[in-house]
């Protein structure tokens, strides 16, 4: 009996272990849970392929054409005159600028007249005796003599002998004595070359002057100059005497100017040609940064996209059949925000904005209101 319900007991234990297995089994054989595939909505523009125009931009800062710095030649103090010395402060042409004292030197200059006087008076005796024939026009250059006001230029000598003896009486030294002073006199006061405007003054009323010494700026406001520099290869854009288009940082102001002077060296470094632009304006003012257009000849059958958009400088993605794939162009041209590219054909659908991790076979859905070119 007991070994009956033994056996009875392994049957019943075997018959459970079948049906907890099979029971295992099924439970593994469960399908695996399917997962929707995520597609990003991605903008495209259709490819038109046309005539770009080809816009070369540079630029640079604007100078006064006419522009000089003030020196001093002399020492003295500054004097006032009938305008302050300070930036901002026009003169007409003529206009005193600058006035140092030069009492002085004016006395110095007085005496040395004087002297001259003298000497022609001591000579006009042996004159008289030797030379009668040349007497008059001495005597009447004696009589025309103002100490007041700058020498006249001495009478001419019809002789070597007469030439000899005035040089001899030390009459030529003295007179180039007294013009060298009369000219470093006029070196006293500076006056305004042109009509202009003084935009820099380092020296106030009062001041010691010395020699050598800078005293400010001045421009004349109505013409400038830009120099800008260019690639070497497009150095056929720029012509002495073409007008160019200029305008500011902001866009908002536009100028035309015409190209005054072209370097003819090559910048080693940068492989890059100066050319100087003039132009005028009442809204233009010394040091302004401004932009240069240059029209280059127009690429036909070509396209421009967004730099951004540009991948190794040589490829771009498009769309097709909702996938992306990436492709080979020849860039052209490369602006400041765009580039003209080749190599794409009409009616490829390109993206007009970057995409966030793209990669080639990637699934995208097209916005239905695309970029309208």
């Amino acid at each position: 009996m007991r070994k009956i319900i033994i056996i009875v007991i392994s049957v019943i234990l075997l018959i459970g272990s079948i049906f907890l297995a099979k029971y295992l089994i099924d439970n593994k054989q469960k399908p695996k849970p399917v997962f929707d595939k995520i597609v990003k909505t991605v903008f495209t523009e259709t490819v038109t392929n046309k005539s770009v125009p080809i816009v070369i931009t540079t630029n640079g800062n604007l100078e006064a054409k006419n522009k000089i710095e003030l020196y001093s030649e002399v020492q003295g103090v500054l004097v006032a005159t009938s305008k302050e010395f300070k930036p901002g402060t026009t003169y007409n042409k003529g206009e005193t600028l600058v006035k140092i004292n030069s009492s002085e030197f004016y006395a110095n200059l007085q005496a040395q007249k004087s002297n001259l006087f003298n000497a022609l008076t001591s000579i006009m005796p042996d004159i008289r005796l030797d030379y009668p024939n040349e007497y008059d026009k001495w005597q009447y250059y004696l009589q025309n003599f103002d100490i007041s006001k700058p020498i006249q230029k001495l009478p001419e000598t019809n002789s070597e002998k007469e030439k000899f003896f005035i040089s001899g009486r030390g009459i030529l030294t003295t007179f180039y004595n007294v013009k060298n002073l009369e000219v470093k006199l006029d070196k006293y006061t500076l006056k305004a070359p042109f009509t202009g405007i003084l935009t820099e003054s380092l020296v106030n009323t009062g001041t010691l002057i010395r020699v050598g010494q800078k005293l400010g700026e001045f421009i004349n406001p109505s013409v400038y100059e830009v120099g800008v520099s260019i690639k070497s290869e497009f150095r056929d854009l720029l012509q002495v005497g073409k007008e160019v288009e200029l305008y500011n940082l902001e866009k908002t102001k536009t100028w035309i100017g015409k190209v005054i002077r072209i370097n003819g060296k090559v910048d080693t470094s940068t492989q890059t040609i100066q050319a100087f632009i003039q132009v005028s304006g009442n809204d233009l003012k010394e040091g302004q940064y401004l932009e240069v257009a240059l029209n280059a000849k127009p690429e036909n059958n070509a396209f421009e996209i967004s730099r951004k958009l540009l991948i190794d400088n040589s490829k771009v993605y498009v769309v097709k059949d909702s996938v992306l794939d990436l492709v080979e162009i020849t860039p052209i041209f490369e602006n400041q925000n765009t580039v003209v590219i080749k190599g794409l054909n009409d009616g490829t659908q390109i993206l007009s904005q970057p995409v966030p991790g793209a990669h080639t076979g990637m699934l995208v859905k097209v916005f239905k209101e695309n970029k309208a070119q």
